[in-house]
């Protein structure tokens, strides 16, 4: 994920409301969202070269997304897939507090990465390059490539859009939600952050919807908890061509 929107506890009718564009290279194979044979309790997209996945949740209500930390100075070739971090936590049973515990003595072991992990109640974020583990309060929350709320222009923007959509509706409609994710605007040159990547390509990943010939937003993700624990999941899938998507929505009551 590139840019993860989080509400909690901040709607009269939603526990929990996320907004989260995944972007990645266009030729990494991807299988869309769908509850996984191997793990049947886990919803989730599913990155086919590493088996893990960046966003997910499961029938009990744990919850998991997780985004990398732009820094290609640090970066490690042969590092562990960020991406088991989420799928090894929704397909097992710790709780969020006890599985960062024990992922921070090896959390070095991996290339830069924030951590959403929690229940349908209430979320942690931890990030290898903060060393911090953070309960979220209710409130709003973006995250991008760098800490928790850094203000970059895409993670300001879309907070904005967000909270002003909070506030106006009493029922957010999913299609408002996927309008935010789907921002092109491209900051101007003196906006950008300095991550370490040529000026051109701080350009091509500032928006909050990324296009380029081999990289962009290869799906757009809205979940809903509402206050009776019911569970709207609905992905939008671009790939290559963002001029046309598929969708797939689930809905569930978590399991008690």
């Amino acid at each position: 994920m590139c840019l993860i929107l989080i509400a909690c506890k901040s709607h009269p009718a939603y526990k929990l409301i996320l907004a989260a564009n995944r972007d990645e290279y266009y030729d990494r194979p991807t299988a869309p969202v769908a509850f996984w044979e191997n793990a049947p309790g886990v919803l989730a997209g599913r990155d086919l070269r590493a088996q893990g996945t960046w966003l997910g949740i499961t029938i009990k209500g744990k919850i998991a997304a997780i985004t990398n930390y732009r820094d290609p100075a640090s970066n490690t070739p042969h590092a562990p897939s960020r991406g088991k971090l989420v799928s090894n936590y929704l397909s097992g049973q710790q709780s969020p507090a006890d599985y960062i515990d024990e992922l921070e003595p090896t959390a070095g072991h991996y290339n830069g990465f924030n951590l959403i992990v929690g229940e349908k109640d209430g979320l942690y974020w931890y990030s290898n390059r903060g060393n911090v583990i953070r309960n979220l309060r209710p409130g709003v929350y973006g995250l991008s490539n760098h800490l928790l709320n850094t203000a970059w222009p895409k993670v300001i923007r879309g907070k904005e859009a967000f909270k002003k959509l909070l506030l106006d509706e009493k029922d957010p409609d999913p299609d408002a939600l996927f309008a935010i994710l789907a921002d092109r605007e491209i900051p101007d040159d003196e906006s950008l952050p300095d991550t370490g990547v040529e000026l051109e390509w701080e350009r091509i990943l500032s928006p909050i919807f990324i296009t380029s010939p081999t990289y962009g937003t290869r799906s757009s993700t809205v979940l809903l908890i509402d206050i009776k624990d019911h569970v709207t999941f609905i992905e939008r899938t671009f790939n290559s061509d963002p001029g046309r998507s598929s969708s797939i929505k689930h809905e569930f009551l978590i399991e008690s």
